[in-house]
């Protein structure tokens, strides 16, 4: 006969917590789920490599606080070019109003420079793209953005090649309102770079704890990349996994109680806020996923009545299900 020590051996932790529970009062693991928050993720909108992370997994942090800070070069490259472009579009038209001097020439010229080696920036970022694309790396949409860059690009340099010829031989007045219009694209790129400028820092989007950083300093972190994951603070919920047998009355709005296990028993009321069929199995929350496949699960959610009794809870713990009866 095998002694009760060997079988105990053999069970699971939860189920000896429940064993052990029996002789003040029996747990149900029918009705036993898990406590959860709702999870968010701070991704990345530009691509950047990792140079600092100023939260570390289990920290809390504030609506605004700073995670992490990526370095861009592109950004720094771009920021210079539109301020030369600005510069130069500003001196263009006061030329065009004017008249060219010599000064004013040599800024032209200056700006056909500027303007040149941002279309062999926009170029090389292109190719660079092109061979990305091949390899199945990248979107085809985000090689038809930069493509369109790299046109815009060569369009705005054969432009100012022209208008710098134009200007030696003497300015006219259609050029007053060309020159204008590329002093307010001018204006518009420095905005557009101020804005990618404020994507090298990533910020909490809510009060949230941090669960994972997924990058380390020095990692690359592409467009759309969960850089850090974690839980919003105040969205705690218990969420269980019951079978049609099992449902009885249990519907929205119906009063229950929850028993915390790891505490124990703590008993914390909530009301039902979801009831619906389980689309996966997979998804099951009871830590017995004894059931009889015959019947359709559900997944029922429930709300604590009370919020700031359960904000300390631990994520995933175990907890039981009551009916207020």
């Amino acid at each position: 006969m095998i002694s009760d020590m060997k079988i105990k051996k053999f069970l699971p932790l939860g189920i000896l917590f429940v064993l052990a529970s029996c002789g003040k009062e029996k747990i149900d693991p029918a009705y036993m789920g898990k406590i959860e928050r709702d999870q968010i993720s701070v991704v990345t909108k530009v691509p950047g490599t990792v140079t600092k992370l100023l939260v570390a997994d289990g920290d809390h942090v504030n609506q605004g606080d700073t995670l992490a800070i990526l370095d861009i070069p592109e950004v720094d490259a771009k920021r210079e070019q539109a301020q030369g472009a600005l510069k130069s579009a500003e001196a263009q038209y006061q030329m065009a109003i004017k008249g060219a001097t010599d000064a004013q020439l040599k800024q032209l010229q200056n700006k056909v420079n500027g303007l040149k080696e941002q279309f062999e920036f926009a170029k090389k970022s292109m190719e660079r793209l092109n061979k990305m694309l091949k390899d199945s790396l990248i979107p085809q949409q985000q090689f038809d953005e930069v493509y369109a860059k790299y046109q815009g690009a060569k369009n705005q340099y054969e432009a100012a090649k022209t208008e710098l010829a134009d200007a030696r031989r003497g300015g006219r007045s259609e050029q007053q309102t060309m020159a204008l219009g590329q002093q307010l694209q001018a204006s518009g790129a420095i905005s557009e770079v101020g804005a990618a400028e404020r994507e090298k820092y990533m910020t909490a989007p809510q009060d949230m704890s941090v669960e994972n950083i997924n990058l380390k300093v020095g990692e690359l972190a592409l467009p759309g990349y969960p850089v850090v994951s974690g839980y919003i603070d105040n969205s705690v919920y218990f969420r269980f996994t019951i079978a049609e047998s099992k449902l009885r009355e249990i519907k929205p709005g119906e009063k229950v109680k929850i028993k915390v296990l790891y505490k124990d028993s703590e008993i914390i009321e909530g009301e039902v806020s979801a009831v619906k069929a389980l689309s996966s199995y997979a998804n099951i929350a009871t830590a017995y996923p004894d059931f009889d496949m015959q019947q359709t699960l559900f997944e029922v959610r429930v709300k604590p009545t009370q919020p700031e009794m359960v904000k300390d809870l631990i994520t995933k713990a175990s907890v039981s299900l009551k009916l207020d009866k």
